[in-house]
């Protein structure tokens, strides 16, 4: 008896439970970014919290409570996953089966390790300025730091990117056509638009003209080479799907859009809040509507499809349900994720800001729990596949690992 794991067999799509975790993280700080009061501020901090915690009912003490305990639980899963993965990557790095995925349509697989550095920062941001007293006080001084490591970040994304691009451009016959039935090459588009949404944050939150435009300039950059890699990625791979059907294992790729448009959505709302704080460009509340609503309509379609595929080929039964195990897997926790923040903004950036429902009224409550209800399902799933993964079983006989 032998006692082993999925996750002894390595996959750079492992770095994907990294960044479950991480998204669900900031699924537990919207929270406190919508229910908190922080007057003068885009974003809560501890002060703010603190505050609400005296003055609050019952209720908002609650999800007060619940946001900090998770986001506790989430941001801690984050960087141990971050690190088991860049530790068992550097292992994996020096076998063949590492030249074998340089060599193959799976080389974008190693876009997971920079979409998981830049979804720690982010995870990292929002922990800080929930459980760090002060933070706010420096938080100038942070920003060009922020930016500065989020460029390196997307450095990196684009180096892996260039070396794929670069080989397949100049050796025909490399790319395997009939492998790119999935929407798995749209995973260096989930890299760039993570980076962009970082870089965003500045734009939204500094008060400082260089800072403010230098963040929207850079994430306009790598959100706009997301966007172009995205385009070409989704035409390429969806002429190859009708052509020769879905991979099973793949499948959960076909919902990649639903994160990549939350964090191109988010990008855009930040670099909007921050032209109008500091360059007094202005957007009226009722396009923000119903901007959100067409990046909402797009998810929803792509959630379908995704489900659609899925349910066909049996997936969840085998993979989630099942004792079968794939490290793409993982990618399902993502799109639920993105639709929860996503609905979050819609209801509160949306909804309430142009005057259509009250906030905190009955139809919020409601269409807030459609949010919850993605996090909590994300967070069950997250757990689970994480036991199916990492957790140790016997077996009669070791199978040597190719």
């Amino acid at each position: 008896m032998q006692l082993t794991r999925a996750a002894d067999k390595y996959s750079p799509l492992y770095f994907l439970a990294s960044v479950g975790a991480g998204g669900l993280t900031v699924t537990f700080f919207m929270y406190l970014m919508f229910w908190v009061p922080h007057p003068g501020r885009p974003v809560p901090i501890f002060e703010d919290i603190v505050a609400a915690w005296a003055t609050g009912g019952l209720g908002l003490k609650a999800a007060i409570a619940v946001a900090m305990a998770g986001m506790a639980v989430m941001v801690v899963m984050n960087i141990q996953k971050l690190v088991w993965n860049i530790n068992a990557f550097n292992v994996w790095k020096k076998t063949d089966a590492y030249e074998k995925v340089r060599n193959s349509n799976a080389e974008t697989t190693l876009l997971a390790y920079p979409l998981a550095l830049a979804m720690s920062v982010n995870a990292l941001f929002a922990a800080g300025l929930v459980f760090v007293p002060g933070l706010w006080n420096i938080v100038e001084y942070l920003f060009p730091v922020a930016i500065a490591a989020f460029l390196a970040i997307g450095l990196f994304a684009l180096s892996i990117i260039g070396d794929f691009l670069g080989r397949v451009l100049t050796k025909g016959g490399v790319f395997d056509v009939t492998a790119h039935n999935s929407f798995a090459q749209l995973l260096p588009t989930f890299a760039l638009a993570t980076v962009a949404v970082g870089l965003a944050a500045p734009a939204a939150m500094s008060t400082n003209e260089f800072v403010a435009s230098a963040s929207v300039m850079t994430s306009t950059f790598f959100g706009t080479a997301a966007f172009v890699y995205g385009l070409l990625g989704l035409i390429t791979a969806f002429n190859s799907m009708l052509h020769y059907g879905t991979s099973k294992e793949t499948a959960p790729t076909l919902m990649i859009v639903i994160p990549i448009m939350t964090l191109l959505g988010i990008m855009m709302l930040r670099q909007s809040h921050g032209l109008h704080a500091t360059f007094d460009v202005h957007t009226n509340a009722g396009e923000t509507m119903v901007f959100l609503s067409r990046v909402l309509s797009i998810q929803f379609l792509f959630l379908l499809l995704g489900l659609t595929v899925l349910l066909r080929h049996g997936y969840f039964k085998d993979f989630v349900f099942g004792s079968k195990t794939s490290p793409g897997s993982y990618a399902l926790v993502c799109p639920g994720v993105a639709l929860s923040v996503m609905i979050h903004f819609f209801v509160n950036v949306g909804l309430v800001q142009a005057g259509v429902i009250e906030k905190f009224g009955t139809i919020y409550w409601i269409e807030s729990a459609v949010a919850v209800a993605f996090q909590f399902s994300m967070v069950w799933l997250l757990f689970r596949l994480n036991k199916q993964h990492f957790a140790k079983i016997a077996e009669a006989e070791a199978v040597p690992a190719e």
